[in-house]
C-alpha cells in the first residue's frame, strides 16, 4: 500500500502535550466548525474547496456513469476515515513515547447504492450507505504487540471520523434558487 521506510516522520510531542492539556482544561475549545464547498464542474465531476487549499476533484467510476478521473465520494470518505485513524495512531504512539516506523490503514466498506442517488430502488426500508467497515491496521514500532493494540484501540475509539460513521450527524438543509442566465447573458459571459 505504501512505500517501505525505516523512518516515519513523527510529530511535535511537546505540541501534542500542550494541545492535549489545553483540551483537558477547556474541552469547549475542541468544538469547531469545518467548512467545505463543492462545485459541480461537469457530469459527475465535482471540485471541492477546503480553506485555502487547491480544489480537489471527486468523480465517479465509469460503471457509475463518471469519467473515473478521481476517487468517488465514498472512496474519499473511506480515505478520510483511514487518514483520521492514522493521525490517531501517530498521536497515541507519540503520547506513549512509542516510535512508529510504519503506519498503514487498509479499509473495505460494504455499501448499498441501489437507490441510484434517488432515482433507483427507493424502498423506504432500505438502509443506504456504508453498512460495515473492515479496518486492517499495520504498525511497525518499538513497542510490544499489547502496547500497539492499545494504541490502535484508542485511535479507533476516539477518532472523530470513526465516530461520525458510527453515530451519524444530523442534517439541516437549505436551498438557494438562482435564475438561469438568459441567452444574451450567456453569450456575454462566454465573450467577456
Amino acid at each position: 500500500m505504501g512505500a517501505e521506510t525505516t523512518h516515519l516522520e513523527g510529530i511535535d510531542a511537546e505540541g501534542l502535550a500542550n494541545l492535549s492539556q489545553k483540551n483537558r482544561e477547556n474541552p469547549e475549545h475542541g468544538h469547531k466548525v469545518v467548512k467545505t464547498k463543492t462545485v459541480a464542474e461537469a457530469g459527475f465531476r465535482n471540485l471541492n474547496y477546503v480553506r485555502d487549499h487547491k480544489p480537489f476533484l471527486i468523480s465517479e467510476p465509469h460503471k457509475l456513469l463518471g469519467d473515473d478521473e478521481a476517487p468517488n465520494p465514498t472512496e474519499f470518505a473511506l480515505g478520510a476515515l483511514g487518514s483520521c485513524i492514522s493521525v490517531g495512531l501517530l498521536a497515541n504512539a507519540t503520547h506513549r513515547g512509542v516510535t512508529l516506523t510504519k503506519i498503514e490503514v487498509e479499509l473495505e466498506g460494504d455499501i448499498d447504492i441501489s437507490a441510484t442517488w434517488g432515482v433507483g430502488d427507493l424502498d423506504p426500508e432500505k438502509v443506504l450507505g456504508v453498512s460495515h467497515v473492515r479496518v486492517n491496521v499495520v504498525l511497525y514500532g518499538d513497542a510490544d504487540e499489547a502496547t500497539l493494540q492499545e494504541i490502535t484501540d484508542n485511535a479507533i475509539a476516539w477518532s472523530p471520523v470513526v465516530n461520525t460513521f458510527k453515530r451519524p450527524a444530523t442534517f439541516e438543509t437549505t436551498l438557494t434558487v438562482g435564475e438561469a442566465p438568459t441567452d444574451s447573458e450567456s453569450d456575454a459571459a462566454s465573450h467577456g
